[in-house]
């Protein structure tokens, strides 16, 4: 076997389990492999360079073998968007960073009010924790501009699939990001920005020793492509002067007309003397709103059956405040936990109805319960994941409008059928990703969170279904449960034209047998791997 390039390793493995353990992926024998930066380089910038060139060696070595790669990041999602069938690379240790100097960045940003300091690359292994921390730690202090609830995402696999938080002002992580570094031939890496935004210099591009691509279609394109665009080496971030987040958790909220205009028109106005604050005073502005309900203890009108509220107000960085506890101890679906229910649930079949209401309503609260306000920075708020293990998550993008009606429809169906968990509303600023799941201009992401079990996977085809029934638009998470897409619903969701627009600008920007490393049978499945375009 020929000697790996430095800072290349491979890992014998044939097999591999995504992080929420609810599938296990098969591979090919002596197709993995781990990137590690070379220790030989001696600056970070030499280390970054040579780490593209092992890129590059690694696509090659694909295509001469014949077998599909696809990065992995810290294996996140629930579905099979980012796994395939060949080789996985484990890019978790390539974590530099890099600040840029003015002469780095466009005199067009400049010119706008723009800060060198605004810009941060990020190499793909950072995870989301790891920016925070770089960034809350600098001279001049900075933050991301959103989160998803959990910290432990890398940034390419966060961006990649949509990961989208409920910053309504902000959007999902991708709409943060305005620079892409993607490896994507043998010899071939460039770096694509929005023609319409320019963010960085000539000088930047020839110090990455990329081809520059400045298109908007590119970009929007590229930003959410699940790994299947190449590989995306570095990720260019805006972020903001450090600011806090405070939080308030209310329960015993009625679900009424009041809440309903907020949910479904992001008015507040009739809710706001419930709020803990006015939605926007002097030094505190809403930021995150979020409606959690236990489909077991509902009722309209009724504030013993009523909801939880989860609001975040963000305010300017003050040194002087209590920081909040990390999450070490309280309730957590645990994995033995969730194992058991799981198991227990398939074996009863249809008697496991008789104890759902009961399971769930013993654990939403000691999930979901009301605490004092807390404060925090970004990266001290959104910290480990509540659930681990065997979890199952479903998260449906619709627009807000529908809020009210989807929520009345799903409880419907939980009467008929009962579902092992609960529901969450959070709303999300629309993006400009092609196939952003978070695409209407206010996006309502609506979360069903339980025990992944036979029983789970049947209540979300039965919510897909009566959607679908009631021709209500809606989008799935790429990232979160959802084995029901395949071309024709892909396409319904973000209209062909759009669809064909993401697959024509792919096949544009890798040749075929790179396009082949980077295929796995979801994009197929989805109709994404297509050759479109007249034959000549």
């Amino acid at each position: 076997m020929a000697k790996l390039p430095e800072g290349i390793e491979r890992i014998r493995i044939r097999e591999w389990e995504n992080k929420h353990e609810n599938f296990v992926q098969k591979l090919e024998k002596n197709a993995s492999f781990k990137l590690r930066l070379p220790a030989s380089k001696d600056s970070s910038a030499a280390k970054y360079r040579a780490t593209t060139k092992n890129f590059q060696w690694l696509i090659k070595h694909a295509i001469d073998k014949k077998i599909r790669l696809r990065a992995m990041g810290s294996g996140w999602s629930f579905s099979k968007v980012a796994v395939t069938e060949g080789g996985i690379i484990d890019t978790k240790s390539l974590r530099l960073s890099f600040a840029l100097s003015k002469s780095m960045v466009h005199p067009d940003y400049l010119d706008q009010g723009g800060e060198p300091g605004d810009l941060f690359l990020a190499q793909c292994g950072m995870s989301i924790l790891q920016i925070n921390s770089k960034l809350e730690k600098r001279t001049a202090p900075r933050s991301i501009k959103a989160s998803g609830a959990s910290n432990g995402q890398t940034i390419a696999g966060a961006l990649s699939t949509g990961t989208h938080g409920a910053a309504f002002g902000v959007g999902a992580i991708q709409d943060f990001v305005v620079g892409l570094h993607v490896i994507v031939g043998t010899d071939r890496h460039v770096y694509i920005e929005r023609a319409s935004d320019p963010r960085v210099s000539d000088k930047f591009v020839k110090w990455l020793g990329a081809e520059l691509i400045r298109d908007d279609d590119m970009f929007n394109a590229a930003v959410v492509s699940f790994g299947s665009f190449g590989i995306i080496h570095g990720v260019m971030i805006e972020t903001e002067p450090l600011f806090l987040l405070e939080e308030h958790r209310l329960d015993e909220i009625p679900y009424d007309t009041a809440l309903k205009l907020a949910m479904n028109k992001q008015d507040f106005s009739q809710i706001e003397p419930t709020l803990p604050f006015p939605v926007s005073s002097p030094g505190r502005e809403l930021y995150h709103f979020e409606v959690l309900i236990n489909p077991h203890k509902f009722k309209e009108n009724d504030k013993d059956k009523g909801v939880f509220l989860k609001i975040l107000y963000k305010q300017p960085y003050r040194s002087n405040y209590d920081r909040r506890e990390p999450v070490h101890d309280g309730f957590t679906y645990g994995d033995d936990l969730l194992g058991l229910v799981q198991t227990v649930l398939d074996s009863l079949g249809p008697l496991s109805d008789a104890i759902v209401p009961s399971l769930v309503n013993t654990l939403f609260p000691l999930a979901y319960k009301k605490v004092p306000p807390e404060t925090g920075t970004v990266g001290e708020t959104f910290t480990g994941t509540k659930f681990r293990g065997k979890v199952g998550s479903a998260a449906i993008g619709i627009d807000i409008k529908d809020s009210a009606q989807v929520v009345k429809e799903i409880i419907r169906l939980n009467d008929k059928r009962a579902f092992p968990g609960g529901l969450s509303l959070r709303y999300v600023k629309g993006t400009q990703a092609s196939l952003g799941f978070t695409k209407f201009p206010k996006t309502c992401v609506l979360e069903l969170d339980g025990v992944d079990s036979k029983k789970t996977r049947k209540f979300y085809e039965s919510v897909w279904d009566r959607l679908e029934e009631l021709n209500i638009p809606y989008t799935l998470h790429w990232g979160k449960i959802n084995f029901n897409l395949n071309k024709k619903r892909v396409e319904d969701m973000y209209g062909q034209d759009t669809v064909e627009t993401w697959i024509e600008t792919r096949n544009s920007l890798l040749d075929e047998a790179t396009r082949e490393v980077f295929t796995n049978k979801f994009i197929e499945k989805c109709g994404l791997n297509r050759t479109l375009g007249a034959i000549v």
